[in-house]
């Protein structure tokens, strides 16, 4: 796909049964290689607050951060669409105020959706934000917002069997139908497992995606693009899958620079 990503053109990938691809990204120079790479979603999730600013918890990112990382990763964008994070409060203090924080996103940080975590629990508010001519990105499953309401601490939710139990496919196929009714133009189902996760799928027409706990039984999968070419410290030494080592090439890549200065060796550039 060359053209401009567009929601319609989404379902009709979902029809024709072709995968969408998501990433996560926080910046404006992944933000260019992802969109000239093909992906269709670039997110750019309030997890910046953890991965490249050093917060213990997303919750923690505010509104004004979040819109820095924003408009960097709009200015690299061109093609794909691109889906901010709401940062904790709007949402939680009510419909008008989410309607008023992601007018904002749309209008200075460039937003072509507003993604909510937790969105089964503000039918509401998605409801508001279309009405408002806002797409929405409703995630919902174990998320680092509602992930303490399933006994799981945050952290672990990003564990590989953090997977919605089997037993909740009906209530969360239940939780889709809701917010499909209200309006989301695209699901983000954290944690689905196969079971509800292809039980969903069915259940509803709009794209349903995943990061954590996602997989083919998917419409589509939200990957952070930090995590898929292994930027980042914790990556060096890490099992995860990844399709590189970035944070191992910059690692040696800046051990021979040091090498270089100290030798006194000359360096062109």
């Amino acid at each position: 796909m060359t053209d401009k990503v567009t929601i319609p053109a989404l379902l009709q990938m979902k029809r024709d049964g072709r995968k969408s691809v998501g990433v996560v990204a926080w910046d404006y120079q992944i933000a260019r290689i992802a969109d000239r790479a093909g992906v269709d979603i670039v997110s750019v999730g309030d997890s910046v607050g953890v991965n490249l600013w050093g917060h213990s918890n997303p919750l923690e990112v505010t509104m004004d951060e979040m819109l820095v990382v924003c408009k960097a990763v709009r200015r690299g964008v061109t093609r794909a669409l691109v889906s901010w994070d709401f940062p904790y409060g709007p949402l939680q203090e009510g419909s008008d105020s989410a309607v008023r924080a992601a007018i904002r996103l749309v209008k200075e940080g460039g937003a072509d959706m507003i993604k909510l975590d937790a969105a089964a629990d503000f039918p509401e508010t998605v409801r508001a934000l279309t009405r408002a001519g806002i797409p929405v990105f409703a995630q919902f499953g174990i998320t680092p917002q509602t992930a303490l309401r399933y006994g799981i601490p945050y952290g672990a939710q990003s564990a590989p069997g953090a997977q919605a139990p089997p037993e909740m496919t009906a209530k969360l196929v239940e939780e889709a139908k809701l917010l499909e009714d209200a309006g989301a133009a695209l699901i983000d189902f954290t944690n689905s497992g196969p079971v509800a996760g292809a039980a969903v799928v069915r259940a509803v027409a709009i794209p349903v995606l995943g990061g954590f706990g996602g997989g083919p039984w998917l419409d589509g999968r939200m990957r952070m693009a930090h995590t898929a070419i292994g930027y980042g410290e914790k990556w060096i030494d890490a099992k995860t899958e990844t399709y590189a080592n970035v944070a191992k090439i910059s690692l040696d890549a800046l051990c021979a620079l040091i090498a270089d200065v100290r030798a006194g060796r000359q360096i062109r550039g």
